[in-house]
């Protein structure tokens, strides 16, 4: 299954023909008889990124690459923020990310209204998260293994409380996408390869950050991932 890029809109809402592989606008509708999913994004300029931190005299801190998606991953950003403004959060995340990886780390963000965000800057395509190609921009979410691997955070610390339920239902509209998008089986494995490197692990093509390494992350969401994934295979059915 494949899908075609929707342009950028100012707060678009993005409405997936998962079983036909199209991507629509919210204009648009869905294709005829075809399952859908919908989720709302912010763009990063909805959100107001300041793309000025991504340079330092004028060279980008971290010129972007493009790799074929491998793999899903789920992150909390336990950022320990009490701000009532989830873009207020999402823009503190990109200055303290973009002092140290050039950028937002992850390639996307959801808030507790369900709201995406788009996360780490991926070109001027209007594809975000990825090139016009389709191939994903990398972030800097898993160490070691972040090529191939797109990170999504939700907003919050998940460590003992589950998320809400409408970004828990944005997640799975989300992960529902990516999956159609990039003929990824949500409740497959697969022996991810690092492009960059050459460094190899098998992994869920739908996992938690806890999957990569030794961390808490993402929380409750980690023991949820089995019905997280019996949830986008559904959609994608």
């Amino acid at each position: 299954m494949t899908s075609r890029p929707v342009p950028p809109l100012p707060r678009r809402a993005f409405l997936t023909a998962l079983g036909a592989g199209a991507a629509l606008s919210a204009l648009a509708g869905p294709a005829s008889a075809a399952p859908t999913a919908s989720y709302t994004l912010l763009s990063r300029a909805d959100w107001g990124a300041d793309e000025t931190l991504r340079f330092a005299g004028g060279t980008e801190l971290w010129p972007s690459e493009y790799y074929p998606v491998q793999t899903l991953t789920v992150h909390h950003t336990d950022d320990g923020s009490s701000d009532p403004d989830p873009a207020a959060v999402v823009r503190a995340i990109y200055r303290t990310d973009a002092a140290e990886f050039g950028d937002m780390g992850y390639n996307y963000l959801i808030d507790r209204n369900g709201l995406v965000y788009e996360g780490r800057w991926s070109g001027t395509d209007g594809t975000p998260a990825h090139d016009a190609s389709g191939r994903m921009v990398t972030g800097a979410h898993v160490q070691g293994y972040n090529s191939g691997n797109i990170g999504i955070a939700l907003l919050g610390t998940f460590t003992t409380t589950p998320p809400s339920s409408a970004a828990r239902t944005a997640l799975v509209q989300l992960l529902a996408d990516l999956a159609a998008r990039h003929t990824l089986a949500p409740l497959g494995k697969v022996v991810y390869v690092n492009p960059v490197s050459g460094v190899s692990r098998p992994a869920p093509i739908i996992g938690g950050h806890r999957h990569w390494a030794a961390t808490d992350c993402p929380g409750t969401l980690y023991t949820a991932m089995p019905s997280i994934r019996d949830e986008v295979a559904a959609l994608l059915a």
